[in-house]
Formats: C-alpha cells, sequence, structure tokens
C-alpha cells in the first residue's frame, strides 16, 4: 500500500509542485539545475572566442550544462596496446605516437587505430574500428598522413614487436553558459576552431550529479520528472546507505548518452541503491555489433571496439544490494548492464561485495554488445521477466555464483553464457562457481554471437536448464562443454530437462549445422526435452549430442523428432604440445584436457594415438597434474610435438534409456570409443515419414543395446542396426539382446571400418 501511494505522488509531482514533506524524502534533479530539454539549435562559433551565436535561445539560461559540437578539436584516450606477445595490456600513449591536423571533417568522433604487425615497421590503419582497413606504410618517423588533415608521427620503440595505436579524436566542446545576450551566449569556455554549423544542446550530468551527491549525503532519494537528460559523463552513486534513483515515467524520463561516454549510472561500494523506471540511449546499436567486438589486429590481442567508444547503461562495483526495475536500454556499445568488483575470493570474504543484484522488468534492444553481464563473483544475480531483443553480444554473461535467469525473452540475442572464467585457482573448486539457474524463458530466431542460445563452459558448475521455449531457432541451443584449457576449468555437474527445441529454420537462408543440446561435461543429466523441426527432417540439425570426455551422463525420456541426425555420441581430440620424456608430455596451448585437480586426472584413461612414429595404437594414462598440466603415460611412448591423440575413460557411465526417435536421417549415431558401462537400452527408433535412411542406429564403439524398439525401417539396404569397427580396424565385443525389430528388413548388419 506504501509503494502504491508512493507511485502515485511521483506519477502526479512536477519539478516544481513536490510539497514540503515530499521534498524531504526526495531530490529532485531539477531543483539541481538539470533541464531535461530536448531542445537545440545551430550556432555559430569563433575560435578563441567564449562567445556563441545561436539561431534561437530557447530554453536555455545562465548555469546550465551545455554541449556545443564541431567548434573544440580534442584528443582523447590515447593507449598503446601490446606487444603482441601480451594479451590486452595496454599504457597510455605519452609521446609513442603524436598526431596533429584533426579538423572534424572526418566525423565529430573519430576513432583511429595504427595496427603494427610484429617483424616489420609498417602500420596499416582504421577510422571506422576495423570495418576497413588502409594498406601499409612503412613507419618514416616523419609526418605522415592518415586521411583529411590528420597526420601521425611515430617516436622511437620497437615497434617491430608489434603493437596497436588508439586516438580518439572529438570536436565537442562541454560547457556552461555564464551570460545571455540576445541570442549571443557567452560560455565558461573557449572554442578553439571556427565553424558556422554548431550545435548546442543541453548537458545534465552535472546537475544530476549535485543531486545525487546531495541525496546520498542526506540519506534521500532522487526524483527525475519526465524529460530528455543528456549526459557527457555517466552519474556516480558513490558509498550510498540507501537511495532510489526512480524516474517519472520509463517511457518518457530518458537519460541520453549518445554524445558522451561512460555509465548512465555507475554505482561504486555502498549498502544498497534502487533503479526505476528510466530509460537509456547510447551510440552504438545492433547494426554495429562488428565494430564494437574483438578487433582483428595484428599487433596486439584483446583490443575490443567498445573500448574507445564506451557506454553503457549501468555499472556496478561492489554495492552489495541493487535493484534495476522497468529500466529500459538501447544502443550501449558495451556491457549494457554490467558489474565488475570484490567477490569471496581465495578463501576470505571481503568486508564490502555484490551479494543481492535484480534486475526485474528490465529490457535491452538494438544494442552492440552484452546485455547483461556479471563479470566478478558476486553473489545472487537475478535476471527477471526481462525482454532481450537484438543484442550483438551475450544476453548474459556471468562468472558470478547463484545466478538465475529466469522468465526473459530473448530474440536474435547472443548466449546466455555461464562460466567463462579465466582462472584456475584452487578456491573455485572448494567454494563452486558459475552457478546458475536458466528457467522459463522464451527463445526466437537465431544467436548472431556465441554460437548457441545457452552455454556453460569454462568454470561452470551446478546448472540447471530447464522449462524453456526454443522457437523456430536456427542456431544451436544448448551446450554444456566439459574441454577446458590452461587458463580454465571445465563445466560440470548439470542438468538440462523440460525444455522445447523448435528447430524450424523459418528464414529460408542456408544456416550452419546446429545442435538442440550438446554436452561433454562430466555428471550430467538430459531429460525430458522434445526437439524436432516442423515438416521434413533438416539435415543440419543434430538433436542430442554427447561428447568425451564426459563421465557419468544420464539421457532419457527425451522426443526427439525430424532432425538430419537424432543421438550422437562424439569422440575429444588433442595435441601434443611439448615432450618432456618418453612418458611426459603437455597438451598444445589451447588443448582441451585439462581437468580439475577435485577430478580423475585421466588415471587408468585409455589414450588412442591417431598419428605419429605409431599411429593407431594405444596408450594407457598413469595420470594429470593440474598445476603443470603434464600427462604421464603408464609405459614410454615415441612421440612428438604435433601428434595428435583422443582419450577415453575405462568406465564412461553413459546411460540412455527410454527416448524416443522419430524421422530423424540418422536416428542414433554412437560413434565414440565408450566402454561397458556404455549403456543404450529401453529406447525406441522410428522411421516415420524419413526417407533414405541407411541405418537406424550406427554403433562405432563400445555399448550394450538392450530392450531396444526398431520400427519401420523397410527401405533397400536400410539395416536397423549396423555395428562398425573402430578407427582401429577392431569390432568392439558388444552386447546386444533383447531388442525388438518391427518392419525392418534387415535388423543387424556389419558396416565397412572406414567412417
Amino acid at each position: 500500500m506504501i509503494r502504491s501511494i508512493w507511485t502515485t505522488l511521483l506519477a502526479v509531482a512536477s519539478a516544481s509542485s513536490l510539497s514540503a514533506g515530499e521534498r524531504s524524502v526526495w531530490v529532485n534533479v531539477m531543483d539541481f539545475g538539470a533541464t531535461g530539454s530536448k531542445f537545440e539549435t545551430t550556432a555559430v562559433a569563433a575560435a578563441g572566442s567564449k562567445q556563441v551565436t545561436v539561431a534561437k535561445v530557447g530554453d536555455f539560461q545562465v548555469g546550465q550544462g551545455v554541449m556545443v559540437s564541431r567548434c573544440n578539436v580534442r584528443y582523447t584516450h590515447g593507449s598503446l596496446w601490446g606487444p603482441k606477445k601480451d594479451y590486452a595490456r595496454s599504457e597510455p600513449l605519452k609521446d609513442a605516437v603524436q598526431m596533429r591536423g584533426y579538423d572534424g571533417t572526418a566525423g565529430s568522433w573519430v576513432v583511429y587505430v595504427l595496427d603494427v604487425g610484429p617483424g616489420k615497421r609498417a602500420f596499416r590503419w582504421t577510422d571506422d574500428l576495423g570495418r576497413t582497413w588502409h594498406p601499409d606504410t612503412s613507419i618514416t618517423g616523419q609526418w605522415q598522413t592518415l586521411g583529411g588533415n590528420t597526420e601521425v608521427r611515430f617516436g622511437q620503440r620497437d615497434w617491430e614487436s608489434g603493437y596497436v595505436v588508439v586516438i580518439s579524436a572529438r570536436d565537442q566542446l562541454m560547457t556552461t553558459i555564464e551570460k545571455i545576450e540576445g541570442n549571443v551566449l557567452t560560455l565558461k569556455d573557449a572554442a578553439n576552431r571556427s565553424v558556422k554549423d554548431a550545435v548546442v544542446r543541453h548537458c545534465d550530468d552535472a546537475a544530476i550529479q549535485a543531486a545525487v551527491d546531495r541525496a546520498v549525503k542526506e540519506k534521500r532519494n532522487v526524483y527525475f520528472p519526465i524529460g530528455h537528460y543528456r549526459l557527457a559523463h555517466g552519474i556516480a552513486v558513490q558509498d550510498a546507505a540507501a537511495v532510489t534513483l526512480e524516474g517519472q515515467s520509463a517511457v518518457d524520463t530518458l537519460l541520453d548518452i549518445s554524445d558522451g561516454e561512460g555509465s548512465c549510472f555507475a554505482l561504486r561500494g555502498g549498502d544498497e541503491v534502487t533503479l526505476r523506471n528510466f530509460r537509456l540511449v547510447g551510440h552504438m546499436g545492433f547494426d554495429r555489433r562488428d565494430q564494437a567486438g574483438a578487433m582483428s589486429t595484428r599487433g596486439a590481442g584483446g583490443v575490443w571496439g567498445f573500448y574507445f567508444k564506451l557506454c553503457n547503461a549501468l555499472n556496478v562495483s561492489g554495492t552489495e544490494r541493487v535493484l534495476v526495475e522497468n529500466c529500459h536500454a538501447s544502443r550501449m556499445s558495451c556491457e549494457c548492464f554490467y558489474s565488475a568488483g570484490p567477490g569471496r575470493w581465495k578463501g576470505s570474504e571481503p568486508k564490502k561485495y555484490t551479494k543481492a543484484l535484480t534486475f526485474l522488468r528490465c529490457s535491452v534492444t538494438d544494442a552492440a554488445r552484452n546485455a547483461f553481464n556479471n563479470n566478478d563473483f558476486a553473489e545472487n544475480t537475478s535476471v527477471l521477466y526481462c525482454r532481450i531483443v537484438d543484442v550483438g553480444g551475450c544476453s548474459w554473461e556471468g562468472a558470478s555464483r547463484f545466478v538465475r535467469f529466469i522468465g526473459n525473452y530473448v530474440r536474435n540475442g547472443g548466449t546466455v553464457a555461464m562460466g567463462n572464467i579465466g582462472s584456475r585457482e584452487a578456491s573455485l573448486e572448494e567454494l563452486g562457481s558459475g552457478q546458475h539457474i536458466i528457467a522459463d524463458n522464451v527463445f526466437e530466431s537465431c544467436v548472431p554471437y556465441g554460437g548457441c542460445a545457452v552455454r556453460a563452459a569454462v568454470g561452470a558448475t551446478q546448472v540447471i536448464i530447464r522449462n524453456n521455449l526454443f522457437v523456430n531457432f536456427a542456431s544451436s541451443a544448448v551446450e554444456v562443454l566439459g574441454t577446458a584449457d590452461e587458463r580454465h576449468l571445465p563445466a560440470g555437474i548439470s542438468t538440462i530437462t523440460g525444455n522445447i527445441f523448435d528447430m524450424t529454420n523459418v528464414g529460408g537462408k542456408q544456416v550452419h549445422p546446429r545442435a538442440a543440446v550438446k554436452v561433454s561435461a562430466t555428471a550430467t543429466i538430459v531429460a525430458d526435452n522434445q526437439i524436432y523441426v516442423r515438416g521434413g527432417p533438416d539435415p543440419l540439425v543434430r538433436g542430442i549430442v554427447v561428447g568425451e570426455p564426459a563421465v557419468n551422463v544420464n539421457v532419457h525420456d527425451n522426443l526427439i523428432r525430424h532432425c538430419g541426425a537424432g543421438l550422437l555420441t562424439e569422440r575429444v581430440g588433442a595435441v601434443v604440445g611439448e615432450v618432456i620424456d618418453g612418458v611426459t608430455f603437455r597438451c598444445r596451448p589451447g588443448g582441451t584436457l585439462m581437468e580439475r585437480r577435485q577430478s580423475h586426472r585421466y588415471r587408468g584413461w585409455n589414450l588412442a594415438w591417431l598419428t605419429g612414429t605409431h599411429p593407431k595404437s594405444l596408450s594407457v594414462i598413469e595420470g594429470f597434474d593440474p598445476e603443470t598440466f603434464r600427462f604421464t603415460l603408464h609405459k614410454a611412448h615415441d612421440m612428438k610435438p604435433g601428434d595428435r591423440f583422443e582419450v577415453f575413460p575405462p568406465a564412461a557411465n553413459w546411460n540412455i534409456h527410454d527416448n524416443t526417435i522419430a524421422g530423424c536421417l540418422r536416428p542414433v549415431v554412437l560413434d565414440s570409443y565408450g566402454s561397458e558401462t556404455s549403456l543404450f537400452h529401453g529406447n525406441l527408433i522410428v522411421r516415420g515419414e524419413a526417407t533414405g535412411v541407411k541405418t537406424a542406429v550406427e554403433v562405432r564403439g563400445r555399448f550394450n543395446l538392450t530392450d531396444n524398439h526398431f520400427s519401420g525401417f523397410d527401405e533397400k539396404g536400410c539395416p536397423a542396426l549396423t555395428h562398425y569397427a573402430d578407427p582401429y580396424g577392431r569390432v568392439s565385443k558388444n552386447v546386444y539382446r533383447d531388442n525388438d525389430f518391427d518392419r525392418c528388413t534387415e535388423p543387424i548388419s556389419a558396416g565397412q571400418a572406414e567412417r
């Protein structure tokens, strides 16, 4: 009831009509000089003068902040990335490269990227964040022209090591009005460029910041009447004990940072902050997702375009409790709603960190990068009943713990990415990491970034993916991956249940092969899902894919229809990187077999050599050291860097049972090494309306097939069950017992050794 009363009061309040009692609780940003005005006008400015002559004075007043375009040339954010051998290392540019001559003709905000490839003193450059690159030019140490009148000069440095240089050039003046005489505005700061077509707009961030600072100090809340608030910089909420920032209308209370940089709201420390009823707009939409993404540079790794034209709706660092309700963001260049701060780590608990972060009934649309992102080890992040449409990065990316992504609608959004933890720190195995519940969501259309709609990988554990709808889905849907490398731990312990996957491609365009469910993580259950394609089978769709090195996998009671392949199992491969001695080696960097400390560590696993001195031979792994990443074999083997191999366990513990697979071109393909504990039983495999099916079940490893029912495989040359030799030409000693073959011309056949 109290909440309802305050909502009504705020809805009818205006900038000047708040009662004395209301003012004691709410700070009104307009009382501090914020205008909320969209008014803008053209102006004439002269270099060296603080006066500009405007076409119309409009609602400008003395003391207000303004932004004046085209009249103030300046260079910002000069940075040096590299050398090439280092990932994402940058430092201030200082005198490494100088720039001059920018005159605004190339645009009011241009980011110049100079890319120096390793091994040569030459650079290429781009002024559109990597969409187009100008040809290589030798570094002379003299002034060299980029485009228009802009020139650069390289200083002394080991440029042959590979570097990336970034310099932003802008022509906007941020200042305040000191005097108004007729149509002449006297500004606090002078222009440095003469123009006849400058544009003068309101700039409200300084006024809003003053209001917020007062509210935090006096433990009051902040009220934003309906208006269009332009920001050159974001608003900081520092160490608030408890504050609510609320707009009068989530439609008409707009914070516009399209000409600015930073976060519309930046929360730093404090106990509790609530944001409610805002619309927030930036400057890079879905159509510019390539420019905001990872740049393909020769001279350095880890360079992303949004670093240099950065805007987002919210940035949280260490605030304990945050509620963001009914806030709607678009055209943000980087993570739209973002958190990155301290968390429980290495056995210690910080004095202050985010313990509850909730997004309720929010939306992210037409954005270049991620919608929601928690990039720390905060706890209890919830994204609830939100809308995500046309997002060029992840819909959600989270390394945090105890996350709920529930009841959301996603269309043309990137992956819901769980894990992405760039560490193998031991405490991650003690506290766990990346725990998520992904439930009751709707995913429609396709994934423009990340390859699949929902993925648990690199460190995510204890994951539940349940009761989601995938509608007309033209991308892969769910992946839970047990692969890892020297920077990441594998995912594991997951349940995928109760989902409906409509994998029908209604767009008419050719798409990549896609899977409804793909798992290679240990301790995974895939149960009670429906997977189908409307109409005839789509050869590009795979229903459920189970891959080694997963152990302890249960796949049951799924209904799979009209897929190119219904249920498949796969092998996992790796490459020798460094040979220590005859029994010890490391995988090539970027390998896939780096298990956790608390795991089987591949003890007693089989290693099948695919190439090398003795291809098609087997070794037994003595163990794996998760600290040094060294594999030790039971017996010496003549190996060298580049040798490829596959590994498989002595007991996989795969239980695939009571699934219905109908109308698929390749209904079941058991193409993994398997083991005595790899069971395929109680399944119903039906040809249905599919034509040209070569066999119902392909067996290419060690599996026990019992109590299965095969129906309708009566086409000529279509055996119900085909047993192939493995890659070594060996036929496994499988058990086939109590299987029923209904209307099958040829129940069992032996296939060729080669796949």
